[in-house]
């Protein structure tokens, strides 16, 4: 059946309107999915299959919704329509009635575009629905963001060809139905995402409890002291860790009859002394007989009062190699501890190493989150690129940004020297990114995916850790946090604890972006909620002054007129007369039109789906730019809609460009340049004047500013503010990047119109 085969136009009309009117009712059904008991999309597939059989008479319609990941159909998302038009789910669909992996509807799934029965001679209708009577199918792929989502397959009892029209309406159906699944798988995921938010802050809450009902770190030491003490032959225990300096043993656990505190509380590393010199060659020492050479010329005694016969001392030394201390045990007995004795206190050593590890974890952790909050985030990332040197025992340490296919230094850490920015592409950095994955160098001076070997050399760096920077599990990377060493530095990756410490600094680098990111929109809309306030009492004011400036300026040139007219011999003896009259009229004139244009963007906004392009364009003719000044414009024809009022960001352009022209003295260059993001479209328009101090960034912006330039003739001269207080009413942002040597920068950040749907 064609289109034109319907009896009458009115028939026509009459079903155009109820596809529409179902469409209407499926966007808001749609709308309407939630969290909560909304979350299913059931009610609107189901309003789908109903209105597909009201488009096609006689018609029976089915859905299933399909995960193209495992190339599945879910046997259990069944919805159905009879001819009858009421709903008719069956509980336990039945098995007949299932899709065939060789049938049409993979077909359709496999190219991607609808299939119709009598158009695939090949394929024959299901058996089950052909031995209902069945005659003719169509199956529609489901497909939103190019991923196929589910089926909608519509039945006719009798052999015809569906009509444009039915096709037409179909394929909306199918964009409302691909819309609803993926809304609500969306939702879902983040009800989930939310859910395990909820959990592991729940289970951190558990965890903090058990770490505050744990022991000490020093009643940890003294538990493994006494148990070294209780599984060798020895009488006395000492712990001593490393200082920050590397250069002092300070005394951190003592175990022992009758010792209440060692003779010396810090040990020089360098001093002549059994301890010293276990912690300066990083290897264990078994002394049976603490009065034979050369033990009797460097034993130091823990105690004057106490005369001890042997000695077994072992390094405590950390996954990465870092020295963390010395761990000694003492007996007043000849020949006390053996091979056996070293060995299980080098194994509990270990136990010190974990101790003091997770200690220092958790204090970093504890110390980062007091100040997630409260610092900013150059402050955190700092903070963070100095507790990775402390963990791993690295000479230096890096956070990077990716900002388009660039990586951009934003911390270090260390004495070492550092590039501003690396490529994504053909760097050990940007790989750790593009393959979402730590990555390990062993000698970053000739590993060829290194960048800069220049640098590895000039800094000593020998081996390098990269961790990327994921906000999510299904998401792209940002960033990256990477750690250098020496030689004879830490060695990564020979533990999970490298991987793990990175792991998790790399986590609250990530953490700090988007608590940022959080931040600065929670600002924003402070910022915008207020100026609307300001705007709807504004508003108020502006209309009544319009109205007395109307009533007042406005009877000017017709004052003027009636002068013109009852003394037109005087005015034509007077060229003077006539010039002034003539300059009066057209002043009162030009500053009526001024004001209405000024005054009217403090009326409300009505934000509508607008071209950027258009806009950019009607500012570069409003602007009148001098022949000095070319714009060149860059990707702005291809820009997605976003959601604006026209006249608003007009004006937003042509102030910036007016501006820019300012700055420039009437000779230069202005760059457009759009750029699509997920939910914003960037304009950035750069001039080549002198650029904007950065100290001045934030002040531009202020309402009494008046450094960068002149206000224009035409406007009120409230400059950059209008800018910012448009864009703020817009939803959107403007910030400024510049040197204050090499031109300035306005970014613009407009919410794309999809985002607004």
């Amino acid at each position: 059946m064609k289109l034109n085969d319907f009896s009458t136009s009115d028939e026509i009309d009459s079903r155009l309107l109820n596809a529409l009117d179902s469409l209407n009712q499926i966007s808001k059904t749609v709308n309407q999915i939630g969290p909560g008991e909304n979350l299913s999309s059931i009610n609107s597939l189901q309003l789908i299959v109903e209105s597909a059989i009201r488009v096609v008479p006689g018609s029976s319609a089915v859905i299933y919704t399909y995960d193209e990941k495992h190339q599945a159909f879910d046997k259990e998302s069944r919805v159905f329509a009879g001819p009858d038009g009421n709903p008719n789910i069956q509980p336990e669909p039945k098995i007949e009635d299932q899709p065939r992996l060789n049938g049409i509807g993979m077909r359709a799934i496999q190219r991607r575009s609808h299939a119709l029965s009598y158009e695939e001679t090949n394929l024959a209708i299901h058996p089950y629905h052909s031995a209902l009577g069945v005659r003719t199918v169509g199956c529609f792929p489901l497909i939103i963001a190019d991923q196929v989502v589910g089926l909608l397959y519509v039945y006719l009892h009798e052999k015809r060809e569906f009509s444009r029209l039915e096709l037409l309406m179909l394929e909306n159906f199918v964009n409302q139905a691909a819309m609803a699944i993926y809304h609500t798988r969306r939702l879902a995921d983040v009800h989930r995402s939310l859910e395990r938010k909820e959990d592991e802050l729940k289970q951190l809450r558990r965890a903090s409890l058990l770490i505050s009902s744990r022991l000490r770190l020093k009643d940890t030491l003294e538990a493994i002291l006494q148990l070294a003490l209780e599984i060798t032959n020895g009488h006395y225990g000492i712990f001593r860790l490393l200082d920050k300096s590397g250069k002092t043993l300070i005394t951190s656990a003592i175990a022992g009859e009758n010792l209440a505190r060692p003779l010396v509380e810090a040990l020089d590393i360098d001093a002549k002394s059994i301890m010293a010199q276990v912690a300066r060659t990083r290897q264990p020492i078994l002394i049976s007989d603490l009065r034979a050479r050369p033990w009797s010329q460097v034993y130091y005694p823990l105690d004057a009062g106490l005369e001890m016969r042997s000695e077994l001392a072992v390094p405590i030394i950390s996954a990465s190699g870092k020295l963390e201390g010395v761990l000694n045990l003492e007996s007043p007995v000849p020949g006390a501890f053996d091979e056996n004795d070293r060995h299980m206190l080098q194994s509990l050593s270990t136990y010190a190493v974990t101790a003091l590890q997770e200690a220092r974890l958790l204090d970093a952790m504890q110390d980062v989150a007091m100040f997630m909050l409260s610092q900013p985030l150059q402050y955190i990332f700092d903070r963070l690129a100095e507790v990775a040197c402390d963990l791993l025992n690295t000479s230096s340490s890096a956070i990077w940004l990716l900002e388009k296919d660039e990586l951009i230094l934003r911390a270090s850490s260390g004495t070492s020297r550092h590039g501003d920015r690396i490529p994504l592409h053909n760097s050990l950095t940007g790989l750790a990114l593009l393959q979402k994955d730590s990555i390990n160098s062993e000698d970053v001076m000739n590993d060829p995916r290194f960048f800069n070997p220049d640098l590895a050399r000039l800094n000593n760096w020998r081996r390098a850790f990269i961790t990327p920077l994921i906000p999510g599990e299904n998401e792209s990377p940002i960033g990256a946090f990477a750690v250098y060493s020496p030689e004879s530095g830490a060695k990564f990756a020979e533990s999970d604890w490298d991987n793990k410490v990175l792991s998790i600094l790399s986590h609250y680098a990530v953490l700090a972006i988007q608590n940022e990111s959080r931040r600065q929109a929670l600002r924003s809309a402070q910022e915008q909620h207020a100026v609307a306030e300001t705007f709807a009492a504004v508003g108020d004011i502006a209309s009544n002054l319009l109205h007395h400036l109307n009533n007042k300026v406005g009877t000017i040139p017709v004052r003027v007129q009636n002068i013109q007219d009852k003394c037109q011999p005087a005015i034509h003896a007077d060229p003077y007369l006539a010039h002034n009259l003539e300059e009066i009229e057209q002043c009162a004139m030009e500053a009526m039109q001024t004001v209405r244009e000024n005054l009217s963007h403090l009326r409300p906004i009505r934000l509508e789906p607008i071209f950027v392009a258009a806009r950019i364009r009607d500012a570069i003719q409003a602007a009148q730019l001098p022949v000095g000044v070319s714009i060149d414009l860059v990707n702005i024809d291809h820009l997605p809609l976003v959601m604006a009022g026209g006249q608003s960001l007009t004006f937003v352009f042509t102030n910036l460009l007016e501006n820019a022209a300012n700055a420039m003295k009437d000779q230069g260059q202005i760059t457009i340049e759009g750029l699509s993001k997920h939910r914003w479209v960037e304009i950035s328009v750069k001039d080549s004047g002198p650029g904007i101090p950065p100290e001045l960034h934030d002040r531009i912006f202020e309402l009494n500013f008046s450094g960068r330039s002149n206000s224009q003739p035409k406007n009120l001269g409230f400059g950059l503010w209008w800018v910012k207080t448009l864009m703020t009413r817009l939803g959107g942002s403007v910030t400024i990047e510049s040197d204050g040597r090499h031109g300035a920068t306005f970014i613009l950040n407009i919410p794309r119109a999809e985002e607004r749907q």
